[in-house]
């Protein structure tokens, strides 16, 4: 799966493709979308965990190009009407392809990282995103103020959860081009950004304040998807 998204993604990206020798013949139709010049390589299974360093049970790797995308041209390519998700020190490789998948789930136009979240093409994350990580844009956006700065520059209205936020989600409207920040458990996002945006919360059973920030951004995604629709 992640594969096929890889290549339905830009199909020029993919440098070659390593297959266990016994995975060719099932695979044929997803690399028939491959580029006539893009190599393709079949090896047994004990190269194959070589090359990897542990026991590779799928027998797929593909070498792709990293795409090099800024954060500013990133939000200047997107649409008068668009959904951006701001993460702000997400460093658990589950958590950051969780929010890669709830981001392709819900529509989001792009997500915006700042210098101390985790990579979203470490192989865990891309596999957590069920490929999602490979589709949807994102780019590093350096600290986590210039992100903000560079969202509302671009005409975003900002959002940002946080458990002692002043609106509820179920409240929450937001304009045309929509950005919602993100932190992580525990720390949280840092109060000199709450300060500067709308902040917000979602009420829950006494005894909890927070979530997991995957489940977190697949609830808020879902309600600012419905009410952009």
């Amino acid at each position: 799966m992640v594969l096929e998204k890889a290549i339905a993604a830009d199909p020029g990206a993919v440098v070659s493709v390593m297959v266990a020798a016994h995975r060719v013949e099932s695979l044929t139709g997803i690399l028939a979308s491959l580029p006539p010049a893009t190599p393709v390589y079949a090896a047994a299974q004990p190269a194959m965990d070589q090359v990897v360093g542990f026991p590779i049970h799928r027998g797929i790797l593909a070498l792709v190009r990293r795409p090099e995308l800024s954060a500013p041209d990133l939000l200047a390519r997107l649409p008068d009407r668009a959904l951006v998700v701001g993460l702000v020190g997400i460093a658990n490789h589950d958590n950051m392809g969780g929010v890669f998948r709830n981001a392709a789930a819900f529509g989001a136009a792009g997500v915006l990282l700042d210098d101390s979240c985790c990579d979203p093409l470490y192989r865990k994350a891309i596999r957590v995103s069920v490929g999602a990580a490979l589709t949807v844009s994102f780019a590093r956006a350096g600290s986590a103020a210039r992100m903000l700065d560079l969202l509302q520059a671009a005409g975003f209205e900002v959002a940002a959860l946080s458990p002692a936020g002043d609106t509820v989600l179920s409240d929450l409207s937001l304009g045309t081009r929509a950005a919602v920040l993100l932190g992580a458990e525990g720390p949280g996002l840092p109060a000199a950004l709450l300060s500067r945006v709308k902040t917000v919360r979602i009420p829950m059973a006494g005894g909890f304040d927070s979530l997991n920030v995957a489940t977190t951004s697949g609830i808020v995604l879902h309600h600012l998807d419905k009410g952009r629709t």
